[in-house]
């Protein structure tokens, strides 16, 4: 028998633990129990300011948005923020509840161009994040976000994904860098330092 009629629940109020509404088997949680992001705050420590400034996001959280955008292929971080706010999973890697805010769009490209631009913090700490997923398996370093064959081959393992996540995460910054540039030029804001100056900051540092 046809019914037509439904009970519309879309708003009753319930009681729910955002761990309750995760796959055991979800790739997040996979990476929340291989990777230890607490090194992060060891090498960002001196590009925040200890006792003045307004609260700034976690850096923890800020750099599992930028893995959330990479793992799952996600165009833009604009549409990160977006898919965050409606995702659960995305929601629990991040540490928030259903209910908390999630950050605002131009959160992460405000804080890689006030702390990571023309330095080579992004790339070492994205690249031992990606190292990290290689050795778990649970991202294949052979089907990644750049074309990793002119990698030379090793017999070790461990030096390969080193190799290719140094590749991949620089790729990656790249990337982001030409997002946040055009963001820049769209809302009159100076460019990004250039590669030339970006290498000396960066040895300088």
């Amino acid at each position: 028998m046809l019914q037509r009629h439904q009970e519309d629940r879309r708003h009753v109020e319930t009681t729910v633990k955002i761990d309750d509404l995760v796959p055991e088997d979800h790739l997040v949680r996979k990476l929340e129990k291989a990777i230890d992001f607490s090194f992060i705050y060891d090498i960002v420590k001196d590009l925040y300011s200890p006792d003045h400034g307004r609260p700034s996001i976690n850096p923890v959280v800020l750099f599992k948005m930028y893995l959330i955008r990479y793992i799952f292929g996600i165009r833009s971080m604009r549409e990160t923020v977006e898919q965050i706010r409606t995702n659960v999973a995305y929601r629990w890697f991040l540490g928030l509840s259903l209910h908390d805010p999630v950050p605002h769009h131009s959160t992460p490209s405000k804080n890689y161009a006030r702390r990571f631009a023309g330095t080579d913090v992004f790339q070492k700490i994205f690249s031992r994040i990606l190292e990290e997923a290689f050795q778990h398996g649970l991202v294949d370093p052979s089907v990644v976000f750049v074309d990793s064959t002119h990698v030379k081959a090793s017999a070790n393992k461990r030096k390969f994904n080193t190799e290719v996540a140094e590749v991949e995460a620089k790729a990656y910054q790249e990337e982001l860098e030409k997002e946040i540039e055009r963001d820049r030029i769209a809302h009159g804001k100076s460019p990004l330092p250039p590669e030339t100056e970006k290498k000396t900051r960066s040895e300088n540092q």
